[in-house]
């Protein structure tokens, strides 16, 4: 991991973002590149007015102030040997602005909060991390608010048995072994056991003979109740973070159990969730 991109509003929701964005950064060695987009309101001014520019260049220079402001308030330690870049934007779409930047300085992860604080926009243009969950080109990381202490000791990862997840385990086992991180492979079912024991067997041996990386287990949970149940299995584990595979609308699991977890997960997990899009893999 190179380069990591860390948005920010200035809210009390993305502190916690930034913890993680900066703590990766520093176990990497990784560039951080902190973010804030913004929109100036066009009755302010017309685009094409000299009024316009100079409102433009007030805000650009005032964010970039309040950036750097807001990274030495909620960062209290010297940053000498960490390569950071502070980058405003103007566009009226946080998320177009995050995938824009995400292809021109080639990231490898997104860190956000899992939510804002611009009411209005988030019904306008919808939850960032939600649509970046659907189109991030990267790995992504949503961290809610208030996870004072972060670690990455327990890591879980939640499989539907697909191919695509042993390329997301092993990008995740680069992330587990910088922290010497345990990782749990969790299948939530409600298939036949016999028949989900011999996948989950199945799916053991490929997951070990393609990922190096020696501190995986594995767990199955027979449910119907996918959502409550994986809440209940990460208090249960004391899971440090949430590990899940992005995939197309394709199979029962993502039917029923992915497309709604995930959007949930972000609003409800009190842990960091990552998220491995399938085409980035």
């Amino acid at each position: 991991m190179k380069t990591i991109l860390y948005a920010t509003d200035y809210s009390e929701n993305s502190v916690s973002a930034l913890r993680v964005a900066y703590i990766l950064a520093k176990k990497f060695n990784a560039k951080l590149i902190i973010i804030h987009v913004f929109d100036i309101p066009i009755t302010l001014a017309s685009t094409v007015t000299l009024t316009y520019l100079k409102k433009e260049k007030k805000h650009y220079v005032k964010n970039r102030k309040m950036l750097k402001n807001f990274f030495a308030k909620h960062i209290d330690e010297p940053v000498n040997d960490l390569n950071i870049s502070f980058v405003v934007d103007e566009e009226n779409s946080v998320t177009n602005s995050l995938l824009e930047k995400a292809v021109k300085f080639s990231v490898d992860l997104i860190c956000v909060g899992a939510k804002g604080t611009n009411t209005v926009k988030e019904f306008l243009l919808g939850n960032t991390a939600i649509s970046l969950l659907r189109k991030s080109p990267c790995t992504l990381i949503v961290v809610p608010k208030g996870c004072e202490k972060i670690h990455f000791n327990k890591i879980i990862y939640a499989t539907d048995f697909e191919t695509a997840d042993i390329f997301a385990i092993n990008k995740l086992a680069n992330i587990a072994n910088k922290f010497n991180a345990q990782i749990r492979v969790v299948h939530i079912t409600t298939g036949k056991e016999n028949e989900v024991e011999a996948q989950m067997e199945w799916f053991k041996e490929d997951v070990r003979a393609k990922v190096d990386y020696a501190k995986i287990e594995f767990d199955l949970v027979f449910s119907e109740k996918f959502i409550e149940d994986l809440l209940w299995y990460l208090e249960h584990t004391k899971a440090d973070v949430l590990a899940m595979l992005e995939r197309k609308e394709n199979t029962f699991y993502n039917k029923y159990f992915h497309s709604d977890l995930v959007k949930t997960m972000v609003k409800k997990s009190t842990v960091p969730l990552i998220s491995f899009n399938v085409g980035g893999l």
